[in-house]
């Protein structure tokens, strides 16, 4: 489109009034209400819906070039009316059909709004902020605008297919729009917003490209506005009739890193993440070998809103030769470093590649490969060189990249280096010791790695499997995630050093000395009697009672063989609806406790009652439910008394 052209459109017969839906309207009301402290945001956020239409036509066009319509020289425009307090934003990217404007301007498809008003924090500056990140920065327009107009037409239909939608505030509320068909000669798509009064400071070439310097710089697509040049007779600024380009409109990453500086790069991260806080960390590399491709790729110092979807978006957008190709391309990472934001460019896949031919290119396979080693080198660095930064990294992040222990076998060593804990050695309750930090503290003798699995950190600290090893000094990690029991199952040894739950059997306790052992397996023979009365009176719930070796205060514990489900993994499975495998721990009894004693010296129905009573105190020390808490109780309460 050049100087001379316009946007032709003709409406046809009257359309139709839609409701928002209800969060819609709720999600207008904030917007209006809430973040007109920071009303600049509504440039960003519409020349980036702008820049990802262009992007998705490119894309689409790779394998459907009739989609150009003879014009593949993509652009964005923007205009300023004074006399009608308009700002017009228009791309000539891949539009939208009825169906599709109703879907994406009246309803919210991917439950942004949700998730939207879950963040906000109540701050008027930082939830201005999270606008971009969840799919719902189209109505930042209202911001500063009491009316929008939004024409547009899908590359591919005929010009008739064109959509009109508009939709006014009434009294700072809105509760409907209007969608009406028009003939629209030019595919995509033009926000034209007519201005309240307080925000006409707006209609300026020297505002509006200050807004686009400082947050839209590096869009890949010209952003084009009209260009003016200053009439001295008049002593004002006229249009010249021809459009210039305004911001650098040139890929950030091919640039070489001595070229750009730290902000430039923060910026491009604001872009390419739809997130507009600093990023933590970033890494800009160009490999050479094989395969030759560059990459620029940033860590989040916060979650994303959907970190946790199976198809979370804005990932690592693909390049080829500085052509856009997909985003998301989830090829290109493994599903663990899904938080990585950034673009990879290629030089050796071809330019109309598909997802589908993405499953097989095997180029592909060798630079996922790269980048994957490439990123976890950078989270060696920060772990390494900034602590502070790698500890705000693990906060957010540190669940997920706990994936990677069971999902990237090639890596698992060095995924487990950078696995931060709680230890029963660590002060306060921040994850901050590594694995290398324990095998450094392990005692003279010590050839295994302890940890315990519990729901959470007070249940672990408080557990009776902890007293022998407090009692010896010995170092436990305390994992209280529910993934820890899933990737503790991958992550068999580390540095040829097996780790152990503290929840096994006995044989897996190296802390017993040789005296230790024999007064273990003489109590077994002097309390044979009494270990044989306690299994018969809990047959069916546990699969023996024996002498515990790792208890010095607590009257029992449960704990499951060598290769056996946890008790832990086994509720973790049944509050997620899955159907567990039946679980017969055996049941630990300290002989030196008084409980013991009185059990033993019980016969009858009193024997049955502290036989009942010793593995439910064991069973919620262990963090399991009790089937009946009311005969509990009563059960106590009979004891006592008695």
């Amino acid at each position: 489109m050049n100087a001379n052209e316009t946007v032709t459109s003709q409406a046809q017969p009257a359309g139709k009034t839609l409701p928002f839906q209800a969060e819609v309207q709720e999600l207008l009301h904030l917007v209006v209400h809430s973040l007109y402290s920071n009303p600049e945001i509504f440039l960003r956020e519409l020349i980036s819906n702008a820049s990802d239409a262009n992007d998705k036509l490119r894309f689409e066009a790779a394998t459907n070039p009739e989609l150009y319509e003879g014009s593949g020289e993509l652009k964005i425009w923007v205009d300023y009316d004074k006399a009608a307090g308009t700002i017009t934003v228009r791309d000539n990217g891949i539009g939208m059909s009825e169906t599709e404007v109703i879907e994406n301007l009246g309803t919210i498809a991917r439950s942004g709004t949700k998730a939207f008003f879950r963040n906000l924090s109540g701050d008027a500056q930082k939830d201005s902020l999270l606008i971009g990140q969840f799919g719902v920065g189209f109505y930042s327009a209202f911001i500063v605008a009491d009316s929008v107009t939004v024409r547009t037409r899908k590359a591919g239909l005929p010009p008739e297919s064109g959509v009109e939608w508009r939709c006014t505030l009434s009294g700072d509320e809105a509760s409907a729009y209007s969608v009406a068909s028009l003939t629209r000669a030019e595919r995509g798509t033009e926000v034209i917003l007519h201005l309240k009064e307080e925000a006409r400071d707006f209609l300026s070439r020297w505002r509006l490209t200050e807004l686009i310097h400082k947050y839209s710089e590096h869009i890949l697509w010209p952003i084009l506005m009209p260009k003016e040049e200053w009439d001295k007779e008049k002593g004002e600024y006229r249009r010249t009739g021809e459009w210039e380009q305004v911001n650098q409109g040139t890929a950030l990453w091919a640039r070489a890193k001595s070229e750009i500086t730290d902000e430039e790069y923060r910026n491009f991260y604001r872009h390419v993440a739809h997130d507009f806080d600093e990023p933590l960390a970033w890494l800009h590399a160009k490999v050479e070998g094989k395969h030759e491709y560059t990459l620029l790729l940033y860590l989040p110092k916060h979650a994303p809103f959907d970190l946790w979807d199976p198809k979370p978006s804005h990932g690592v957008k693909l390049y080829v030769k500085r052509v856009f190709i997909m985003e998301d391309a989830e090829r290109l990472l493994p599903h663990y470093l899904r938080f990585v934001r950034g673009v990879v460019d290629a030089a050796d896949l071809p330019l109309n590649v598909s997802r589908e031919m993405l499953q097989e290119a095997k180029a592909l396979d060798a630079i996922r490969g790269g980048i994957t080693k490439r990123v976890l080198g950078l989270l060696e660095q920060l772990a390494k060189n900034e602590p502070e930064k790698y500890a705000t990294f693990w906060k957010a992040f540190g669940r997920v990249l706990k994936e990677g222990i069971g999902e990237d076998h090639a890596n698992r060593e060095k995924i487990a280096a950078l696995l931060r804990f709680v230890s029963t050695a660590s002060e306060g309750d921040e994850p901050t010791v590594s694995l290398d930090d324990y095998l450094a503290r392990m005692k003279e003798g010590q050839t295994k790695i302890y940890y315990l699995t519990a729901d959470s950190l007070a249940a672990a600290r408080h557990s009776p499997h902890l007293e022998l090893f407090k009692k010896k000094g010995i170092e436990v990690l305390l994992l209280t995630d529910r993934i820890d029991e899933w990737w503790t199952g991958y992550l068999t040894e580390y540095q040829g050093k097996p780790l152990v739950s503290v929840t096994r059997g006995a044989d897996e306790i190296e802390a017993l000395d040789d005296a230790e052992k024999t007064a273990v397996e003489s109590a077994a023979k002097t309390h044979d009697a009494t270990l044989k009365r306690l299994e018969e009176a809990l047959k069916g719930k546990v699969k023996a009672v024996r002498p515990s070796a790792r208890l010095t205060e607590s009257p029992a514990c449960l704990v499951v063989e060598e290769g056996g489900m946890t008790l832990h993994l086994k509720r973790i499975l049944e509050a997620a609806g899955q159907k567990a495998p039946a679980v017969e721990p055996v049941l630990e009894v300290n002989v030196d406790h008084p409980l013991f004693a009185r059990a033993a010296s019980s016969e009858g129905d009193a024997f049955a009652e502290w036989a009942q009573l010793l593995y439910e105190e064991a069973l919620l020390a262990e963090g399991g439910a009790l089937e009946d808490p009311a005969g509990f109780v009563k059960r106590v309460n009979r004891l006592l008394v008695g």
